[in-house]
Parts: C-alpha cells; structure tokens; sequence
C-alpha cells in the first residue's frame, strides 16, 4: 500500500490509527449521523415543550408588511389533464434540461397547492395539507426562486399558504448566479422555471417532539417533494430534486438565521423539453 505525504489516493491515512482500532476490535467512534439517530431515541428524550405547557408556535410565519402579495389562482379553477397515480409514478424521473418555456402562474399556483395546499384550518391549532406531516405541524414555508414565470417577476418569493398568495421578497438580478453558485456550481438551477425552496421552522415541530422532531422535519420533506414530482407529470413539468447545496451560503441568500429557520431541501420545475405521450 503506497502513502506518499499521509495520503493514500488523495485522502487523508493514517495507518497508525487503523491498526489501533484493528488491535483493539472495537468499531471507530460513531459519526454524526450515527449520533444524532441514537441521541433522537425516544428513550433519551426530555419532555417537549407541549407537554410543559408552552404556547404553540404560530403555523405560519407572518407575511413582511412592506413586502407586495400577490394573488394566486384557486386551485379549484385550474384543470390538469387526467392521468392515473401509478402512470405518474411510472413517468417520475430526475430532469435537468427544460424547454425554453415560461411557467404559467396557473401551472405555478397548482404545483404550490400541491406541495403544502392548505385543505382545512382546525383554529389556531393545526393546518391540513396536502401533503402528510407529523402531528399536523407542517414546518415548513416555501420560498421560490422565480427564473421564468407569465407574469412575475424574476426573482424570490414566499409561498403564503393560509391565504393562498405569493409574497415578493427581493428582485436581486444576480440571484440565479449567487443561488447556483451556493448550490455547487449546478447550472440548471438558473435555467429551470422555477426553483422550490423549502425552508424549516424547526421549533413547530420540535414543540410537540423534542429532539425528535428533528427527524421528523427531514422525512416531511420527502413527502412534500414527492408530491411535486407526482404533480408536475399532470402538467408536463420536470422536477429535479437538489441535496448538494452550501447550508451557510443559502440560507444567507434566504435571508434566514440557519438556526431557528433553515433550508431543508429544494427542487426545480420547468417544462419538459418532451412532454410525456397522452394516453
């Protein structure tokens, strides 16, 4: 085994410490993934804020009062062309190249009600969604970097869902390149329609969990993705799901503290160069 400089194929090696953790027959000590699922055990767990009986959190975050809102189309009013919940499973891939074709702000306003669509407010203790989340917390708010929507304006916005409306945030026309920049240099972000930003309110979960809560803030994000993936096949949109991105550099852009808001997940939507064949 050739270690020139302690490397060994461009990594970091030290043999000395192999052979310790070899002699001794114990694992090396656990990651922090590893950590965090044994920390997050239920048998570790204090009790949540809910159980001391602290005042929930609000369920959503208030809108800016200097910011413009803008009106979206009820859901209701827009039609998709049918297609059967297994065809759109089928049809679900990973695009990365889109049609030179704006987004409607129909199109826009459905995948949005899609994805964290309010469908019942229970007074000021819970919202149900479209989507699943654990307990009813729904502890996210969508931001929405706007590339190539009818009628919008380029730039970043907040998806209001109680009201169903679009607050405008900033019109900063070096967004795309800084938003690429900060998602590791991956060009099709500031080539797509649209980019969904999906942002965390943490304690709106962790209230009623703990720590725990934690975990469950990063399997909802799995369900509010999926849901735009299964959406945009009705529409023939492409989505592109994106984990690669710098935390500190987004949340930045975002506006946001990366503590008690931060950025979870995101994804791209744009037109299918080859919409899918009708059936």
């Amino acid at each position: 085994m050739r270690v020139v400089s302690g490397c060994h194929y461009g990594k970091a090696y030290y043999p000395e410490k192999k052979a310790y953790a070899m002699a001794q027959k114990t694992p090396p000590p656990a990651g922090t993934g590893r950590e965090f699922m044994e920390k997050t055990k239920y048998r570790y767990l204090t009790p949540s804020d809910q159980e001391r009986g602290l005042p929930q959190p609000p369920l959503e975050s208030p809108a800016d009062k200097d910011k413009k809102v803008f009106a979206l189309p009820d859901p209701g009013s827009i039609t998709v062309r049918p297609i059967s919940v297994r065809t759109a499973i089928e049809r679900r891939r990973s695009i990365r190249s889109y049609a030179h074709e704006p987004l409607s702000l129909a199109t826009l306003a459905f995948l949005l009600w899609c994805t964290q669509g309010v469908t019942r407010v229970a007074g000021s203790y819970a919202t149900f969604r479209t989507v699943p989340s654990a307990g009813a917390r729904h502890a996210f708010e969508t931001y929405l970097l706007v590339n190539d929507v009818e009628g919008q304006e380029p730039g970043l916005y907040r998806y209001l869902a109680l009201s169903h409306s679009l607050q405008q945030l900033d019109t900063d026309p070096t967004l795309p390149v800084r938003v690429t920049d900060a998602c590791l240099g991956q060009t099709f972000i500031s080539r797509c329609g649209v980019v969904f930003l999906w942002v965390t309110v943490p304690y709106r979960m962790t209230w009623r969990y703990g720590e725990r809560g934690y975990r469950e803030l990063h399997k909802d994000a799995g369900h509010v993705c999926q849901n735009l993936y299964l959406a945009a096949e009705a529409i023939g949109c492409g989505v592109c799901a994106v984990a690669a991105y710098d935390d500190d550099k987004m949340n930045s852009i975002l506006g946001i503290d990366g503590i008690d808001q931060f950025l979870i997940y995101l994804a791209t939507v744009g037109k299918r160069e080859e919409p899918a064949s009708e059936e």
